[in-house]
């Protein structure tokens, strides 16, 4: 359909009466659209929702000792519905100054890796609520802060390791709007807070809603094609404004280890503030006006300063203006100072990086970006430590004589290492990877990086040569994670430990220098993750278990797991993993009803497209939020099938994106069906987010499927008309691209039911609420059937017990009416 008419058809569908045509609608589901209220699912559905989660763990500074936090079940819709405020792309929770969050720790305990010995902490506040801990550099304490939304506070306790106790250190709240609010001093005697300003007093008076003049923006021609994003919870008027700097502000604070409070210079709205690693200045950056109603805070002027111990300006690094867009392409960068950072194996170097192309990947530019850096006292011009044919990645630091810098360039899937001497800016640099990041069969894996003495991420570098690395060490027969010790004299590797079947076992920390004893996460289809630690001098010795954690879904324990692999129409290579229920026996049982769930991903290169991801061993986790639940209620899934969206050399992956889509699907159907374990008759697809686009566009362009689950997706591509997704290119570039994309441009195709489900406050650029209220009113309003369902109070991933569980109650009522039951006779349908 040509673009113009698309244009036209939406204004006359947007102009039609909510009570347009009714659509079509199964008894079971006009009594529930009756019956209003949270549902629940079936008991076997609820069981996964409050099914135990597993401890998160932090390893200590020295590798010997484990903190694990207990997070408990979902929180209530009690809790969720607490007051929060959405400012320039912020959620905070105005009783507690915070961020808003939903979930806590509620249980907090050690763990000796050597002998396996938990260490319980006493005097922890009661009922516990864990926002963040943090290890400090010595290993002697660690800091966490408390929040309790009903409450109202914020508070920074401090736990003393060998005393196994815990306490609050200071009575003043902390302010945690843009970050965690405290870091360690490198000399572990102190912390860097922001704190609650004194005398802060009430937020600013709202204009009770009497509007004193309207909101007013201009443009001006003449400042060049640009992207402006489509942000979430940007500030829309003046009061906002205000609201927003009295809710950012905060005091930046030193205090020790008895509770002694030093303010650092006067209330600012702070991003960040870090000390250098030997402790003698902070790295400040701060934002001021003006602000805008058209990007979220991070693009706001700021100020990137040096300050000394008492607050004072040491140094002024840089003066940023407000950026409300960037260059066309997903390799466009604003310009002047960018990922700035303290050198982490010097005293005081900082680090950035800036474009030399005018941030536009238009541009024709042999250096893309420059790397510089400038020592303390900052009195003599910053050097270049590197000069970029592709953008700055971010560097691993070693010493003076070895770090490693990354590059790459997203428009070819690029990506380079380079190994550079700090302490020698004039040394030219050594490739040490040049490759794609697509190629996952080739990915050498990520430096393995260890804890300094001042709290700083260092390379693990063992004989002054050589790294480790981990990776997911993917290949045809799946993900077998390894750990690799390097020399990058020569560049020879030495496979030092390699996951093998019928376990899927990662590395998660090397315990010594020499990369001989390692803390692992071993799991097999029937047994959850654990740890382990492995001496890698016994190669053959069973690994010694460190943790216990039961399986949480016991009942669905016997289910079976299989990675499959076929081929598209194309010849691409495709793979899925597929589930069956406990019991199950295709011969005997014959196919069964089969829900479908995927993600689309694009790609530069078919061969990329076409290799295995995931590994047939991992633990068969059956949560409540991905499609794997409804194996607890009899259906086949098929997870993650492959639905790659390929455009090699100067092709564009999006400009055949419908007919790639297609032929994934029609490939999947037909290797399920081949396999006897799924009726074509009874097959649904669904999806998350942009899978949820998918889902749409599947019911928009095949028959393939019964049925549809679409949750908190974007249909209407116009409403994101400067990129999306992967596509760089904007709605005036490639306007047919965005029309042919749109599942909203062709809904009078969508003959199959589609449930759609959104969080009515959906906070992700692009899938905002009104795509999935448009596109049920296109269905309704052409006669198609379809359901809406808005989560109160949610956001792009629903966090409220009730929710999910209601969310999995429509769920299966529509797998249940439309795959398990026969379709209606006509004088049964609702009207």
């Amino acid at each position: 359909m040509p673009i113009s008419r698309c244009l036209l058809w939406l204004f006359l569908l947007l102009a039609l009466p909510s009570a347009a045509i009714p659509a079509k609608e199964a008894p079971a589901l006009a009594a529930a659209s009756a019956a209003g209220g949270y549902e629940l699912p079936p008991p076997a559905l609820q069981a996964l929702v409050d099914a135990p989660r597993p401890p998160q763990l932090a390893i200590s500074p020295r590798r010997d000792l484990l903190s694990l936090t207990q997070t408990p079940s979902l929180p209530g819709i009690d809790v969720v519905a607490q007051p929060e405020l959405k400012l320039a792309g912020l959620r905070i929770n105005p009783r507690t100054y915070a961020q808003s969050r939903f979930s806590f720790g509620s249980d907090l305990w050690l763990l000796e890796i050597a002998s396996g010995k938990e260490i319980r902490i006493q005097g922890l506040p009661q009922p516990l609520s864990v926002a963040s801990s943090s290890w400090s550099p010595d290993q002697n304490y660690i800091a966490f802060n408390q929040v309790d939304a009903r409450r109202g506070s914020n508070e920074l306790w401090l736990i003393d390791v060998k005393a196994r106790s815990a306490r609050r250190l200071i009575s003043q709240p902390l302010n945690t709007v843009a970050g965690r609010g405290y870091r360690w001093m490198p000399d572990s005697q102190r912390l860097l807070v922001q704190l609650l300003p004194e005398g802060q007093g009430e937020a600013p008076a709202s204009d009770g809603g009497i509007p004193v003049g309207p909101n007013t923006q201009q443009t001006q021609s003449g400042n060049g094609v640009t992207q402006i994003r489509t942000y979430q919870d940007l500030l829309k008027n003046e009061t906002d404004a205000r609201l927003f700097e009295h809710y950012l502000r905060s005091q930046t604070a030193l205090v020790d280890l008895a509770g002694n409070v030093a303010r650092l210079g006067v209330p600012a709205l702070t991003l960040s503030v870090e000390a250098s690693p030997d402790g003698r200045y902070l790295l400040n950056q701060r934002i001021e006006r003006p602000f805008s109603y058209l990007v979220p805070y991070r693009r706001f002027p700021r100020r990137i300063e040096v300050l000394d111990l008492q607050g004072r300006l040491v140094h002024e690094v840089a003066k940023l203006p407000l950026v409300e867009g960037l260059p066309t392409g997903n390799d466009a960068v604003a310009t002047g100072v960018r990922d700035i950072e303290w050198r982490g194996d010097a005293p005081a170097t900082l680090v950035w990086a800036e474009a030399q192309d005018g941030g536009d990947p238009a541009r024709n530019a042999d250096i893309r970006d420059a790397v510089l850096m400038q020592a303390a006292p900052f009195e003599r011009p910053p050097v270049t430590l590197a000069r970029l044919g592709m953008r700055y990645g971010g560097i691993y630091w070693g010493g003076g004589e070895l770090a490693l810098l990354s590059e790459y360039w997203w428009k070819t899937r690029q990506v380079r290492e380079w190994r550079i001497a700090p302490d020698h800016a004039d040394r030219d640099p050594q490739l040490i990877r040049d490759g794609s990041y697509e190629d996952r069969y080739n990915d050498p894996g990520r430096p393995v990086t260890v804890v300094d003495e001042n709290g700083q991420s260092r390379l693990l570098i063992a004989d002054g040569e050589s790294i480790f690395r981990r990776g997911d060490g993917a290949s045809p027969e799946g993900d077998r994670p390894f750990l690799d010790r390097v020399d990058l004299r020569d560049g020879a590797s030495v496979r030092l430990f390699h996951s093998q079947p019928p376990y899927y076992e990662a590395p998660h920390a090397v315990l010594d220098s020499a990369g001989q004893r390692v803390l692992t996460a071993r799991e097999s289809q029937d047994e959850p993750a654990n740890f382990y630690v492995r001496d890698l001098q016994q190669a053959q010795a069973e690994p010694r278990a460190l943790t216990r954690f039961p399986h949480p879904t016991p009942q669905l324990k016997g289910v079976s797991k299989e990675q499959i692999r076929y081929k598209r129409g194309d010849g691409v290579d495709l793979t899925g993993t597929l589930y069956l229920p406990p019991g199950y026996d295709a011969r005997r049982d014959g196919p069964l009803p089969m829900l479908m769930w995927a993600y689309p991903s694009e790609f530069k290169s078919a061969e990329a497209a076409s290799q295995v991801t995931d590994s047939p061993y991992r633990f068969n986790a059956v949560g409540y939020w991905g499609p794997q639940a409804f194996l607890a209620m009899g259906y086949a899934v098929l997870d993650d099938f492959s639905v790659p969206i390929v455009g090699e050399g100067d092709k564009e992956p999006n400009d055949t994106y419908v007919p790639q889509l297609v032929a994934s699907a029609e490939a999947a159907v037909d290797e399920v069906v081949r396999r006897g374990v799924a009726d074509r008759q009874r097959i649904a697809v669904g999806g998350h987010s942009y899978g949820a686009f998918m889902t749409a566009n599947l019911l928009a362009h095949t028959r393939l499927f019964k049925a549809g689950i679409a949750r908190s997706g974007a249909y209407n591509r116009t409403l994101t008309p400067f990129g999306f997704q992967a596509e760089e290119r904007n709605f005036w570039q490639a306007g047919d691209v965005y029309g042919a994309m749109s599942p909203f441009n062709h809904a009078d195709s969508i003959k199959d039911a589609l449930l759609l489900i959104h969080g009515e406050q959906d906070n992700n650029s692009g899938t905002f609420p009104i795509q999935s209220e448009r596109m049920y009113a296109a269905i309704k309003g052409l006669g198609g059937n379809a359901r809406l369902v808005m989560l109160p109070n949610e956001s792009h991933g629903y966090r409220a017990r009730e929710s999910i569980l209601h969310m999995l109650a429509e769920s299966n009522r529509w797998l249940e009416t439309y795959l398990k039951q026969p379709a209606p006779a006509p004088s049964a349908v609702a009207r």
